[in-house]
């Protein structure tokens, strides 16, 4: 039996939150078709309500906390993602856009992506291809022609489907995500670490001109 790692990004603010509710029934139906495929799944979910503060840290210190890099990491060496954010204004949330921000261009490239959203209303559903669509098209990552919206009203008891159609989008975009993720090559997993730049080469950098005006914008 092959292997393969999912990573779940969800940017719910509640606990629970109808966004982790999404995001673990896509995940859920992903690995039974992956099992079906006889492919065995590993996965990471990556809560960003708690890493809020590291993430609005990173935006004005410029580097991560260990902990929001070990998230980063998890997100970037993942056979494939599920990616879920509440919808406000006919968007995705902040928090999940600031995330995005801090990976690197085509740190997603190629990888495949399941999106998924919540909301309020089924007014909301637009936002999947007119917002969240766009801003993984231009990371370069490969997202499944199927994307999930959930709204309240969809939801029953126990955190059970209560739409018909809501199942049915699940499955199909879970099915399209375990053909890609079964597909692809596993990918290695990155050592942040296993190249460390020497510190003689980080003193003659320094040195070099036009080298010594770190922080001094």
């Amino acid at each position: 039996m092959t292997g393969r790692s999912l990573v779940i990004v969800t940017a719910g603010l509640g606990q629970p939150s109808s966004s982790r509710l999404l995001a673990d029934r896509l995940a859920a139906a992903t690995e039974r078709h992956l099992r079906d495929s006889d492919v065995d799944l590993h996965v990471v979910t990556v809560e960003l309500r708690e890493h809020a503060q590291d993430l609005a840290n990173h935006l004005l210190a410029g580097f991560p906390s260990p902990r929001l890099q070990d998230a980063v990491d998890e997100v970037v060496g993942a056979d494939g993602m599920i990616a879920v954010s509440p919808i406000f204004n006919a968007s995705y949330s902040g928090l999940f856009k600031l995330f995005f921000d801090i990976l690197e261009r085509d740190a997603l490239a190629g990888v495949p992506v399941l999106m998924g959203a919540t909301g309020g209303t089924a007014r909301h559903s637009l936002a999947l291809e007119h917002a969240v669509r766009p801003l993984f098209a231009y990371l370069n990552a490969a997202v499944v022609p199927t994307g999930v919206y959930a709204a309240a009203e969809d939801w029953g008891q126990a955190g059970v489907p209560a739409d018909a159609t809501l199942v049915e989008r699940i499955d199909r975009a879970a099915r399209e995500l375990a053909t890609a993720m079964a597909g692809r090559q596993p990918q290695p997993r990155r050592d942040r670490f296993g190249q460390p730049v020497e510190f003689e080469t980080m003193l003659r950098d320094i040195r070099r001109p036009g080298g010594g005006s770190h922080g001094q914008t």
